[in-house]
C-alpha cells in the first residue's frame, strides 16, 4: 500500500538504488573472471617479451648475465650472414604463401559458392589439412617431393625417363617446397573465411547483376571481392602469422637445408638458443623478429581501426 503511494519519482529512484549493487557485483564478478587472462598476458607475454629484450642486451652465452653490451648482439646479428639469408628466405616464401593462399583459398570459395553437389563433404576435404600439425604436413610432402620415392621416382617409372622434380635437394628450389607444402595446409583456411563472407553478401546484388548483363567473373571482381575486404584482411593476418612462425615445416622436410639454403628466422633463433648456447644472440633476433612484426601489423590495425571509426560515423 505505501510503495503504490509513493510518488513516481521517489519510486524509480529507489529502483535505481537497488540496481545499482546489482550492476556493482556484474561488474567484479566480470573482472574476477578477467583476472587470470590479464595476468597471464602482464607476466607471461609481456614479461617474457620484456626479459628477452633486456638478455639481448647482455653478453649471456649459456645462461643470462647481467653484463651490459649494449647494441653489441643487434650488430652481431646483422653481420651473421646466415641471418640475412633467413630473413631473405622469409620474405620470398611470406609473398609466395600469402599470395598463393588467398588466391587459391578464393577460387575454392567461389567454386563452393555456386552451390556445388556434396559442398559439405567438398568443405571436409579442402579444411581437413589445416587440422593437421605442420609436422605432419612437412612430413608427407618430404615422402612426396622425394625424388628418389615421390613424384619423380613415379613419373620415372611411367616412362618419363628424363623428369625431374628434385627441388627439395636444390639449393635454389628448396623454400618454394615449403610454399607448396604450406599452402596445400591453409588454403582451406582462407577457403572458409571467404565462403563466409560470400555467403554474407546480398541476392539481390546477383539479381541486378543479372538483369544488367554483367558477367559473372566481372561481378566477382569488381563488386564481390571488393566487399570481403574485412574477410580478406583478417585471411592476411592470420596468414602472416603463420609465415613469421615458420619452424615445424622446415625442421621435417629440409632442416633448413639444403646447407642454409630454406633457413628461416625462427630456425635460427631456436639453434642459437639450443645448439650454440648463445641466448643473447637468439634473444636479440627474437627482438628484431617481434619489431619486424609489430611494424607491420600496427599501421594495419590502425587503419582498419580508422575505417571502422569512420563507418561508424557514416
Amino acid at each position: 500500500m505505501y510503495a503504490a503511494k509513493l510518488h513516481p519519482a521517489k519510486r524509480q529512484a529507489g529502483q535505481t538504488r537497488s540496481v545499482r549493487p546489482v550492476r556493482r557485483r556484474i561488474s567484479l564478478a566480470a573482472w574476477i573472471a578477467l583476472a587470470p587472462m590479464a595476468a597471464t598476458v602482464l607476466f607471461a607475454y609481456l614479461g617474457t617479451m620484456l626479459f628477452t629484450a633486456r638478455v639481448s642486451l647482455s653478453f649471456s652465452r649459456s645462461l643470462p648475465t647481467n653484463t651490459f653490451a649494449g647494441v653489441t648482439q643487434y650488430v652481431r646479428l646483422f653481420q651473421n650472414d646466415r641471418w640475412i639469408l633467413s630473413l631473405q628466405n622469409l620474405v620470398i616464401y611470406g609473398a609466395c604463401f600469402i599470395a598463393a593462399c588467398l588466391v587459391i583459398g578464393l577460387l575454392l570459395a567461389i567454386f563452393i559458392d555456386q552451390r556445388v553437389v556434396a559442398e559439405g563433404a567438398l568443405r571436409t576435404v579442402f579444411l581437413y589439412p589445416y587440422a593437421m600439425s605442420f609436422v605432419a604436413t612437412g612430413l608427407v610432402w618430404q615422402w612426396i617431393l622425394n625424388p628418389e620415392l615421390g613424384v619423380q621416382a613415379v613419373l620415372q617409372q611411367m616412362g618419363f625417363e628424363h623428369a625431374r622434380f628434385d627441388w627439395i635437394v636444390t639449393q635454389r628450389f628448396a623454400i618454394y617446397t615449403l610454399v607448396i607444402a604450406t599452402v596445400w595446409q591453409a588454403s582451406g583456411l582462407v577457403m572458409a573465411l571467404l565462403l563466409a563472407g560470400l555467403r554474407g553478401i546480398d541476392d539481390e546484388i546477383w539479381k541486378a547483376a543479372r538483369l544488367d548483363g554483367i558477367p559473372r567473373w566481372r561481378v566477382y571482381a569488381s563488386i564481390v571481392v571488393p566487399m570481403l575486404k574485412t574477410s580478406l584482411s583478417t585471411a592476411f593476418v592470420l596468414l602472416f602469422v603463420m609465415v613469421v612462425k615458420l619452424y615445424d615445416a622446415v625442421v621435417a622436410m629440409t632442416q633448413g637445408g639444403p646447407g642454409t639454403a630454406s633457413e628461416v628466422p625462427a630456425k635460427f633463433i631456436m639453434d642459437y638458443l639450443f645448439n650454440r648456447a648463445n641466448i643473447g644472440l637468439a634473444s636479440a633476433a627474437s627482438i628484431v623478429l617481434l619489431a619486424t612484426v609489430l611494424a607491420i601489423l600496427a599501421p594495419f590495425f590502425y587503419a582498419r581501426s580508422r575505417a571502422a571509426l569512420k563507418g561508424d560515423r557514416a
